[in-house]
């Protein structure tokens, strides 16, 4: 199944938790139900996973936006940005000891918070070293592709083949959805992980999803893909039939 970008709010005051939400679910993004406590967002962490968070400062309680910010980066590493009323010195400077990955000063407006948690996602994938270009890139076990005003995901395990064409890449999934990106074969076999294998000068497919194998073809998620003699071989490496 293909998933948007997954975020997480954590605001204390609802007000404004809800014109966040509303902002990102416009922009088509998959906003979760907001936390308004460390802990809140703890539990929702664990559950959901989201891919981006966005974060209060000053949160009720005894631990701070600062104090979840530290744990994602200690525990769970994703991305998030920071929120505040406050812009004065000390505020940034203890904010900074966190590493966020934007700086949002309330009020804001919603093209801001768009173009940060956008930069957010790259420079979070910048980091780990696994981009493709300025619109895909590769975090975890999931490919982001630019899609309009946002990134869609496609999770490694939901990608049955991909087929060149030209300078371009049809990503098939396991839905029947194909979505067009710009790059090469080459590119995108050196990013995906090892359950992926080149069968042909223009497909790579997902030994996941492998259902047979002759001579000349291979059988994936109900279709036929031609297999080049020179990688038939490392393909039967792979699935241990060599």
């Amino acid at each position: 199944m293909d998933h948007t970008i997954k975020i997480l709010i954590v605001e204390d005051e609802v007000i404004i938790a809800d014109n966040i939400c509303d902002t990102l679910t416009d922009y088509g993004y998959n906003v979760l139900e907001p936390a308004i406590s460390y802990t809140e967002a703890i539990e929702t962490i664990e559950r959901e996973k989201p891919d981006i968070a966005i974060l209060d400062v000053q949160l009720a309680g005894k631990k701070s936006g600062i104090d979840l910010a530290t744990e994602i980066n200690n525990k769970y590493k994703f991305p998030f940005i920071f929120l505040t009323s406050n812009s004065d010195k000390t505020t940034l400077d203890e904010a900074k000891k966190a590493e966020p990955f934007a700086f949002l000063v309330k009020p804001f407006v919603k093209e801001e918070l768009y173009a940060a948690i956008e930069l957010s996602l790259f420079n979070f994938a910048s980091l780990k070293e696994k981009v493709i270009n300025k619109e895909n890139l590769i975090v975890k076990d999931a490919l982001f592709i630019k899609q309009k005003n946002l990134f869609l995901r496609l999770n490694f395990a939901d990608i049955t083949y991909i087929k060149s064409d030209h300078v371009y890449l049809d990503i098939h999934t396991i839905n029947g959805k194909k979505h067009t990106v710009r790059g090469t074969i080459g590119e995108y076999l050196d990013k995906l992980d090892d359950t992926f294998v080149r069968i042909h000068r223009g497909h790579i497919i997902n030994t996941k999803h492998l259902e047979s194998i002759n001579y000349i073809t291979v059988q994936v998620n109900g279709e036929s893909l031609p297999v080049g003699k020179k990688h038939r071989d490392e393909l039967l490496e792979k699935v241990h039939l060599a």
